[in-house]
């Protein structure tokens, strides 16, 4: 069965973006602005497992307490026009301190969607598909289609110019074999995966960032009686938002100086350390300041420096990093005094059934604690090694050799436009990524700014006559 995308009388390539989260809605919206002005022919097949077009995981929640960790003046999908988001929310009455619910940011992404889908009609068009790719093959250019054919779960297949995984971050794995599997939910924002955990039974968290404190309102929130206990080897919970933010007379901006290569990491820790003690706004300023330049930074590292980093650094770097709203802090704060949150150090070691439900042994340096648990939740984050994950369609791309990981092993291996690169080194011409797929190549790759930027120089790239010139290109 073929898509509708392949009917003869349509005109124009075919790109097809996989996932409809932030990273494949923001593509598909950038290839619409870009095509829009010059009524050039294009059709988009946007394609989500869930039907979430525009929402994917991160904003598809509808807890009103679930906000998003940035302020939403950081938090344009536009590039040129910082204050768009802003403006947005005013205009849809929408009332906030600074930090808007994710749901909201949802619907902010779907009206960009739409509004760049009519503005590009009637030369461009999208079809929103709601199925799981399960396998991408090249088609021999003999044959007369398009280069790449996308096999769907349910027995469909569309065939397309060009591809842009944007399939966002990878499910976290087990720490440890869990014997009823009934009770481990392995991603809390799978549609309707929290649901069962409400009922009122203790509750063990994987993890304890940003996820674990949004699964831990969710719960408590849905039964008066859950506790959360959330583990993790640092036990370190991220820092909350300095906000308001103080005027920007309190102090000079920090400077970020240009590091002469080669960049090691060690001197990297000491600048950055000197320059929060002597910044006098504050480290927050120095973070935020330094943000920009960590694509680049971390391209400069050495693989053995980048490995230290991840085992030894990369935690302390998250939690300040990726920062609470003040509303969050506070309700966390308020669970954890009145003990509904409780965060232990270590890591989960075994998992066995019991009592109706699981018992958990969390070791630390050389001690256990038994925990009685009714769920357990992997909240630890996006799997830090791509060749052991259980999406079918990596697991394909790899198997098949069109794709292989990073020296890393944190997402794939690409060249700087996000080609993918096959099992030789060589850089796909149709088969392109952007977000947390490049997290080994730029590190700093998983939130709104970086994906935005990201999407707009893919979208350009794309379009130009050296990608569309790809063999197999019907355009």
């Amino acid at each position: 069965m073929y898509s509708s995308l392949d009917h003869p009388a349509g005109h124009g390539p075919v790109i097809a973006v996989i996932g409809g989260g932030a990273s494949g809605t923001l593509a598909v919206i950038y290839l619409l602005r870009e095509v829009a002005g010059h009524q050039l022919p294009l059709r988009v097949a946007l394609i989500d497992r869930h039907g979430r077009h525009g929402l994917g995981q991160a904003y598809s929640t509808t807890h009103p307490a679930h906000l998003l960790n940035s302020p939403a003046g950081m938090m344009s999908a536009l590039t040129v026009d910082p204050d768009h988001l802003t403006r947005w929310a005013e205009q849809a009455g929408i009332r906030h301190d600074g930090f808007l619910p994710r749901s909201a940011y949802g619907r902010y992404l779907c009206d960009l969607l739409a509004q760049a889908e009519r503005a590009a009609l009637p030369a461009a068009r999208v079809s929103h598909i709601t199925s799981e790719v399960v396998a991408i093959r090249p088609i021999r250019p003999s044959t007369g289609g398009r280069g790449l054919r996308l096999h769907l779960a349910a027995d469909g297949r569309i065939d397309a110019d060009l591809v842009v995984l944007a399939t966002g971050n990878l499910p976290p794995v087990p720490p440890c074999p869990v014997p009823d599997r009934s009770r481990y939910i392995p991603d809390p924002w799978e549609p309707g995966a929290l649901t069962p955990a409400g009922d009122g039974s203790p509750v063990v968290v994987l993890g304890t960032g940003l996820t674990m404190l949004d699964v831990a309102i969710a719960l408590t929130d849905a039964h008066p009686g859950t506790t959360v206990h959330a583990v993790s080897r640092h036990a370190l919970l991220p820092r909350p938002h300095r906000w308001p933010p103080p005027p920007a007379s309190a102090g000079r901006n920090p400077v970020i100086r240009g590091y002469p290569a080669p960049v090691r990491l060690a001197r990297l820790i000491r600048s950055i350390r000197a320059s929060a003690a002597q910044h006098a706004g504050g480290w927050q300023d120095v973070v935020d300041a330094l943000r920009p330049h960590v694509p680049h930074l971390w391209e400069q590292l050495p693989e053995a420096d980048k490995r230290l980093f991840l085992r030894h650094v990369a935690r302390y770097w998250e939690v300040h990093r990726h920062r609470l709203p003040p509303a969050t802090a506070r309700q966390a704060s308020m669970l954890i005094a009145t003990g509904r949150l409780s965060v232990l150090r270590g890591h989960v070691a075994a998992a066995s059934a019991g009592g109706g439900g699981l018992r958990i042994r969390v070791d630390d340096d050389g001690k256990s604690t038994d925990l009685a648990a009714g769920w357990l939740v992997n909240c630890t984050g996006p799997a830090a090694d791509i060749t052991v994950t259980g999406d079918p369609l990596v697991r394909h791309l790899l198997a098949a050799g069109l794709a292989r990981p990073d020296p890393l092993r944190l997402g794939l291996d690409t060249d700087p436009h996000g080609a993918v690169r096959d099992a030789r080194g060589r850089p796909s011409s149709g088969m392109f990524t952007l977000g947390p797929p490049l997290r080994g190549r730029w590190y700093e790759t998983t939130a709104i700014p970086e994906i935005r930027d990201q999407a707009a120089v893919l979208a350009r790239f794309l379009l130009s006559s050296r990608a569309m010139a790809g063999p197999g290109n019907a355009a």
